[in-house]
């Protein structure tokens, strides 16, 4: 299974015509362009200050710059946005996005609203190669990674409809949504540069969560890059049982992925986030998190516990809440802060695991 394979978009920003997405640079890469324009970096540094500004959609907004030099830039680049296409709101309160890409492939983003913070569940591959046997998006399979601008762009368009809708601001992201954020690598790293930019969206690190089904070399390198929030959907105290249900085990070991982990740098006094879907029969029993306890331990960390969210295409079942409330005892006995998270947004597919269900649907025309 290929799945460190070399991202087609590192070099090349996807384009819709011959002209550039400036949305598609950092800073110091918009710098980099606008240098070998003939420019000073100062305008790149400009440019970027303005294309995170609600509202922007065209140069001759960008009214510090020279007219010669707007007119120069419409030429040869432009300014992305993501059309909102279709929007559900589930009697939770969580709202799922239908985001349109230009070649008409769509991506859905999930806010989920609290009272203190709204968090954004976005999207970083169209579909996803993994191949998790738990996860809805996994049967839609692999259409192609996200542009910076595409993963950015979820953001900028939610925060919008947001501000119409005088519902407040986005506090936190969240890389949970559709595809493996680290297989699309180069392409996470100049959207966390932009996200994390006080030029650009500027979320903190402490705000900025980033989640893998274990990476590993890629959770090594992500540490060396930012600190940001880290989340590891183990699933699987064993090897054996993690082997039957994320094929990515056979790559990378439970062994390799937590030494991965422990060399990952935090922000400060945050822990790692180990997410644990539990499927009945399979890997939901006492003895299971016996062994998860030990597994972690020494680990500085914090557990979710996300019982399954069934559905008619993935093969496991719920456990029940006394299950449930066992495999926690277990855990918090051990000394660990133990979670059970309460699925948000299931009655419009919309919780972990369900995303682009009915996206796959409307791409297949069903």
């Amino acid at each position: 299974m290929e799945i460190l394979k070399s991202n087609p978009y590192q070099i090349e920003p996807l384009m819709t015509t011959d002209k550039i997405d400036l949305r598609n640079f950092n800073k110091e890469q918009l710098q980099q362009w606008i240098s070998a324009l003939g420019h000073s970096p100062y305008r790149g540094r400009q440019i970027f200050a303005w294309l995170y500004r609600p509202g922007i959609t065209d140069f001759q907004q960008m009214t510090d710059l020279p007219q010669q030099f707007r007119d120069e830039l419409q030429e040869s680049a432009f300014i992305s946005s993501l059309p909102i296409a279709a929007q559900e709101v589930s009697t939770d309160g969580t709202i799922k996005y239908g985001l349109q890409l230009h070649d008409g492939l769509l991506i859905e983003s999930v806010l989920i609203p609290e009272e203190e913070r709204n968090t954004l569940c976005i999207s970083s591959q169209v579909g996803c190669a993994m191949g998790c046997a738990f996860c809805l998006t996994g049967t839609m399979g692999f259409s192609r990674n996200l542009t910076p601008a595409e993963i950015v762009g979820q953001i900028s368009a939610i925060q919008r409809d947001l501000s119409q809708r005088q519902a407040g601001r986005i506090t936190n992201i969240v890389f949970m949504g559709m595809g493996e954020p680290l297989a699309n690598f180069d392409n996470l790293l100049t959207a966390l540069a932009i996200i994390m930019d006080e030029l650009g969206l500027h979320f903190t690190n402490r705000s900025t969560t980033v989640s893998t089904c274990g990476l590993a070399p890629r959770i090594i390198e992500l540490g060396k890059r930012f600190r940001v929030n880290l989340a590891i959907s183990l699933h699987g105290a064993d090897d054996e049982t993690r082997n039957k249900i994320m094929p990515v085990n056979l790559t990378y070991p439970i062994a390799e992925v937590l030494e991965a982990c422990r060399q990952f740098p935090l922000p400060s006094g945050k822990v790692l986030m180990f997410e644990y879907i539990l499927l009945a029969g399979i890997n939901d029993s006492v003895g299971d998190a016996q062994k998860l306890a030990a597994l972690l331990k020494g680990v500085p960390c914090k557990i979710n516990l996300l019982p399954c969210n069934e559905a008619p295409e993935i093969p496991f079942s719920q456990p029940s809440r006394n299950r449930v409330y066992a495999f926690q005892d277990v855990l918090r006995k051990a000394g660990y802060t133990v979670l059970i998270r309460i699925s948000r947004g299931a009655d419009i597919s919309a919780a972990c695991g369900q995303l682009a269900n009915k996206s796959k649907q409307e791409q297949k025309g069903v």
